[in-house]
């Protein structure tokens, strides 16, 4: 959801299947794009992986290749059941707090110093795995407002990353 909105915000199109997933290219900021006066524009790629999500270092890690990045300078956006709902964190590094999808992309990296915004879902009552696997996969149960709301906020955040108004610890 936050890849579409990034998307829309931006006005990228022309996505294709690429990596096993769909990549939209473009550039981003610079005063011709609405940016800051100054403002060099990012280009930029959104992959969205079609992979399960245990398995999406399976795509982040060819696209990464194929632009030659280094991994820092990959952004990861997931979600996060140990931060609550509506709660939006950024950082760089650090564990990956039992998170199948960023063990994934940790064992392709070879490294878990790549960048992601931590979207706050909230966690389910139960420990059981495979009633947090139906939560996580499941439809939100919030107000569609606060969901659209969170949305926003985790793209604000992204796109303060890649515009270089927020430096990541």
């Amino acid at each position: 959801m936050v890849a579409d909105e990034l998307i829309c915000r931006w006005g990228l199109t022309r996505a294709r299947e690429r990596f096993l997933g769909r990549l939209v290219e473009g550039r981003v900021g610079g005063a011709a794009a609405g940016g800051r006066p100054g403002q060099a524009p990012v280009r930029l790629a959104v992959l969205e992986p079609q992979t399960y999500m245990n398995d999406a270092g399976r795509s982040v890690g060819p696209a990464r290749g194929s632009y030659r990045l280094a991994p820092e300078r990959v952004l990861i956006v997931h979600d996060e059941i140990d931060l609550p709902f509506g709660d939006v964190r950024a950082r760089t590094g650090g564990g990956l707090a039992g998170h199948n999808g960023l063990k994934s992309v940790e064992s392709e990296l070879g490294t878990n110093e790549f960048s992601r915004v931590r979207v706050g879902v909230g966690r389910p009552d139960s420990s059981d795995p495979e009633l947090v696997a139906a939560y996580v996969l499941g439809r939100f149960t919030e107000d569609e407002g606060e969901v659209r709301e969170l949305v926003r906020r985790a793209a604000d955040a992204v796109e303060r990353i890649v515009l270089g108004d927020d430096v990541l610890a």
